[in-house]
């Protein structure tokens, strides 16, 4: 608007009520999207918003505006209760006392309904890693997390594992080539994908304008933990869901979630609930958006559209390396583990965020990574509810990464992969496979929300450099 710029005494001009907070919601949202445009086309669709506020409920610019004036939403510090709501802690030993304690304080949040912490459990930001919380009609985006829809997928194929030792050299230049990861590497084809229709992108300004990186980042992953490995899937349920013959088979996995478009939602709505809901400094990465509120449903929108984009990106990567093979897929499973969905929880629908935790519902499929060096797990969900129909979503981290660059070297990561007999393509010091914790004791400290279909054992990995 250069120097024609609106001002708070313009909107009360045209009927805005000065004691309401409507007027600074408007110039904010204004300044945030509209700042092209000429003062005079700004206050006509304030006027019409003004007049008829009902019709702009759900507008991606003028929405919060129409819901302040139709009925104003009241900013209130929040306190933590003095009791917890009811949790469920699973391989106690085995976790730390931060990440409990982390989960302990969410458990006192005044819309908290049940909670459960997984045997690979940490602390992180917010929620720990490997924290499950229900929650009254309200979504905590640190309860999602950073990586909304991280996830895992497994295809397996019709492959020998004789034949991935035999052709060794063209498995790691299929990983090498046509694999991408971190901030700077993109493919030089790009595919397009039906997630570029999704209404989302169009309605949703923010969306919007990450619509470019998420099509420039569509089928390559993330840096840090993410991974794309080839490896030995060994089915050993004679009733498995694909009536596969036991036995072992080629499969490649990847772990990796929404990229940019995912990080960049987070924090746009992790800032929006801070502001709107005041919390105690130790716990105020707990803050929540009210799923009655503009921003509670926007962001419902965004994180369904990352999860599906994290999906998307899974499915190109898939889609790539099984060209290059030349064969059909057998099996494919995959989960989220960085999600909220509404859930029935004692009888009533909640809001259940797992954070760095796999669904377990009766019958789900799903995928528990080990390390590098250590098998992941084929799972199928028992649906226990006091788990909140929840499992581990991998070993878990033993050591931070901040404490792996102090504690391990290059060569010793190198003589543990040399001995398990895995080739690893880019990964840092923070990856090293003594990182994590014991993949099997977790898995002993869950065998009530798991039942094992097969294991997966990574043979080649790529990772970020």
């Amino acid at each position: 608007m250069g120097n024609n710029k609106l001002r708070g005494k313009d909107l009360i001009k045209i009927g805005f009520p000065k004691n309401n907070n409507s007027i600074n919601i408007a110039l904010g949202q204004i300044n945030r999207y509209q700042k092209r445009l000429k003062k005079e086309q700004v206050l006509i669709q304030a006027t019409k918003v003004l007049k008829n506020p009902n019709e702009f409920i759900g507008d991606g610019i003028w929405g919060k505006v129409a819901e302040c004036l139709i009925n104003e939403v009241i900013i209130k510090k929040q306190e933590l209760n003095t009791t917890r709501a009811p949790f469920t802690i699973y391989g106690e030993n085995e976790i730390d006392d931060a990440a409990k304690y982390q989960l302990y304080d969410a458990l006192k949040l005044p819309i908290s309904v049940a909670g459960a912490l997984m045997p690979d459990a940490h602390s992180g930001y917010g929620l720990p890693i490997g924290g499950v919380l229900a929650t009254n009609n309200a979504v905590i985006p640190y309860g999602v997390g950073l990586d909304i829809g991280c996830r895992m997928c497994l295809t397996i194929y019709p492959i020998k594992m004789s034949y991935l030792k035999g052709k060794k050299d063209q498995f790691v230049n299929m990983l090498s080539e046509h694999t991408k990861f971190g901030m700077k590497e993109t493919h030089k084809v790009k595919h397009d994908h039906e997630i570029f229709s999704h209404a989302a992108f169009q309605d949703i300004p923010l969306v919007k304008r990450l619509k470019d990186k998420a099509y420039k980042q569509l089928g390559t992953s993330g840096g840090g933990n993410h991974f794309v490995e080839f490896g030995n899937v060994d089915i050993v349920d004679v009733n498995n869901e694909w009536d596969l013959p036991v036995g072992q088979y080629v499969g490649l996995l990847s772990h990796s979630g929404s990229r940019g478009l995912g990080a960049n939602i987070a924090k746009h709505y992790t800032y929006l609930a801070m502001k709107q809901c005041p919390l105690p400094k130790h716990v105020q990465q707990l803050a929540w958006l009210d799923l009655n509120s503009h921003d509670g449903q926007e962001y419902w929108i965004a994180m369904n559209l990352a999860g599906d984009y994290a999906q998307a990106c899974h499915d190109d990567i898939h889609a790539r390396i099984s060209k290059l093979l030349g064969t059909r897929p057998l099996a494919k499973i995959e989960n989220h583990h960085n999600f909220a969905w509404k859930e029935q929880v004692n009888g009533s629908e909640s809001i259940v965020h797992r954070k760095g935790a796999t669904p377990a519902q009766k019958g789900a499929l799903g995928i528990i990574p080990g390390s590098m060096t250590a098998p992941g797990y084929i799972v199928r969900g028992l649906g226990n509810k006091d788990s909140l129909q929840s499992a581990s979503h991998g070993a878990g981290r033993l050591h931070s990464r901040r404490q792996c660059k102090m504690k391990f070297t290059q060569s010793e990561i190198k003589k543990e992969l040399k001995e398990h007999e895995v080739t690893l393509i880019g990964g840092g010091v923070d990856e090293a496979p003594m990182a994590y914790k014991n993949i099997k004791k977790v898995m002993n400290n869950q065998q009530e929300l798991v039942e094992v279909i097969g294991t997966f054992k990574p043979q080649i990995v790529r990772m970020d450099y």
